[in-house]
């Protein structure tokens, strides 16, 4: 028997409605959506647009249009960074985010743009006092915060962070990698502008597929330029949403499993998967508590938690402990810095990292209670 809780990195396995619907649009619907007249392309096209107004449905956007779809949440984090900004101007950002968040931001830097670092506490918390004074202390056109950590699972307070940076005019930029599927995230009501998130996680898609929300009134600059199939004899982009941001074959099989997943997540409700989610972190918790040498990262409370929990062992290396659950119990985390090395300086893991548990739809309480099993022995045995 095996167990898998590395859902973070990617959920598995999928619904079978997902495996259905890409199989059947790789097979029957195989033309390129936009780019003809014909009835496999209508077909294509169609689906696509269903894709498109499934995922507006699942979180509450008025407009399905100003959904762009992207390959994955860091290609949609580097249409909204790149889109946005430009040299000379400003944007603060966490010491909690992932490498998809940084690595652009370091580039733009490079170019002339400003970046601000607010430092989280040691459970990667932000106070959101602390995000304002350093917007306050100089024009600032952009706020970028991770929803919920991948590292340690906290979740920020974008509920008082949004409002606040619609109210002082500064855009804000949710990354909701470790979010998306797993709670309700309502852009519109929240004040987000523009909203970044994977298919393959949380909303239970497959990989190479994703999304970027952006407000209306907002216009980005296209990252990728190319054929739209419309307007073709233009060398420039279009204007209208989402078409400027959607340049190349768009990836019909990987869509219509993610119109599967969406559907399949609106049956269920977020706030029962939420719920469902809370509830197997704090029997995760309340377990690895109550183990001799386990160090707990992050906060204790799951209902301020994404999916994600760390954990060391004392004196263990955490790629040991993640090779034992691996090899001696089937159990399958990850361990590492988690491509987000900022957030480990942040809590005091850097540079051996963790060892990251990450329950997902199809985790069962009996699998919870193995691993804790597993962790116990393995805490008990340390390689000779």
């Amino acid at each position: 028997m095996s167990i898998y809780l590395d859902n973070a990195a990617t959920s598995f396995p999928k619904p079978e409605a997902v495996y259905i619907a890409a199989e059947r649009a790789l097979r029957e619907t195989g033309a390129n959506p936009g780019r003809g007249g014909h009835q496999p392309a209508l077909a294509a096209a169609r689906l696509i647009f269903e894709s498109r107004e499934a995922v507006a449905r699942l979180f509450d956007i008025g407009d399905a249009a100003r959904i762009a779809f992207t390959a994955s949440a860091t290609e949609a984090l580097n249409t909204a960074l790149f889109g946005v900004l430009r040299p000379g101007d400003r944007v603060v950002t966490s010491s909690m985010e992932h490498n998809a968040v940084t690595r652009p931001l370091r580039a733009l830097q490079e170019r002339g743009v400003e970046v601000v670092k607010v430092a989280a506490d040691g459970r990667g918390l932000l106070d959101p006092e602390a995000l304002r004074r350093a917007c306050r202390a100089a024009p600032t056109r952009l706020v970028v915060l991770s929803h919920c950590s991948n590292v340690t699972g906290s979740r920020q307070p974008i509920e008082e962070i949004a409002p606040w940076c619609r109210r002082e005019g500064i855009l804000f930029l949710l990354d909701a990698a470790q979010s998306a599927g797993l709670m309700p995230i309502h852009p519109e009501a929240l004040g987000i502008d523009l909203l970044a998130a994977p298919g393959h996680k949380g909303l239970l898609a497959p990989p190479g597929t994703g999304f970027l929300y952006v407000r209306p009134g907002l216009e980005l600059t296209p990252l990728i330029y190319g054929g739209t199939g419309g307007n073709s004899q233009s060398e420039l982009p279009p204007e209208e949403m989402p078409e400027r941001l959607e340049a190349g074959t768009q990836n019909t099989p990987g869509l219509a499993g993610l119109k599967a997943a969406a559907e399949l997540l609106l049956q269920h409700g977020l706030a029962a998967i939420q719920a469902r989610e809370s509830a197997l972190l704090a029997r995760l918790l309340s377990g690895l508590e109550q183990l001799p040498g386990v160090e707990l990262y992050g906060s204790r409370d799951p209902r301020s938690h994404g999916g994600a929990l760390s954990f060391n062992l004392d004196g263990r290396d955490p790629s040991e402990v993640g090779y034992l659950l691996d090899h001696q119990h089937g159990i399958f985390c990850r361990t590492g810095l988690h491509c987000a090395p900022d957030a480990h300086r942040t809590i005091g893991t850097f540079p051996r990292g963790t060892v990251r548990v990450s329950p997902g739809f199809f985790t069962t309480v009996e699998e919870i209670d193995l691993f804790l099993a597993a962790v116990a022995e393995v805490a008990a045995h340390p390689l000779s």
